[in-house]
């Protein structure tokens, strides 16, 4: 196993760590602007989302510390559409956890074969993003579709 760029690999980390504050504060945001008849679910569901970022953005900021580095006090880019229809917000985290998904494969590709440890993390946050995305995809298709939304045109 060949060394890394550990330097490389804090920047990365330090990313994701913005990045998952990031999805707490748009998460937490849009618990709080949705209405309708579908609100107590939905809130439900988006506070979980932000804890999930929360325990993701700790995650990092650990792996970070471990290989000396400092974790960032940045949070990831917080774009404010104004649009709070159910359906704009779910577009818009599904755009968000996409974003988040390359980060995390350019921090795999970094370290493949280089740290197990780092590796194993890359992967294991690969594969919850990705399932993160498929539960969006699904409620943001209409009931009885199949195709995947972001396939839809």
């Amino acid at each position: 196993m060949s060394t890394f760029d550990s330097k490389k690999a804090i920047a990365l980390l330090n990313q994701i760590l913005e990045f998952e504050l990031a999805g707490v504060v748009r998460y937490t945001h849009y618990s709080l602007m949705v209405y309708g008849y579908s609100r107590i679910p939905i809130v439900s569901w988006m506070k979980e989302q932000a804890e999930e970022a929360l325990k993701h953005a700790r995650e990092a900021g650990e792996l970070i510390t471990h290989f000396g580095g400092h974790p960032s006090l940045g949070i990831g880019p917080l774009l404010e559409t104004h649009q709070h229809d159910i359906g704009d917000i779910l577009r818009e985290s599904l755009e968000h956890e996409r974003q988040a998904l390359e980060i995390y494969k350019e921090l795999l590709a970094l370290v493949e074969d280089k740290s197990i440890l780092l590796e194993e993390y890359a992967r294991r946050m690969i594969a919850a993003e990705e399932m993160h995305q498929g539960e969006v995809d699904k409620m943001l298709r209409k009931p009885g579709d199949l195709e995947p939304f972001s396939e839809q045109a």
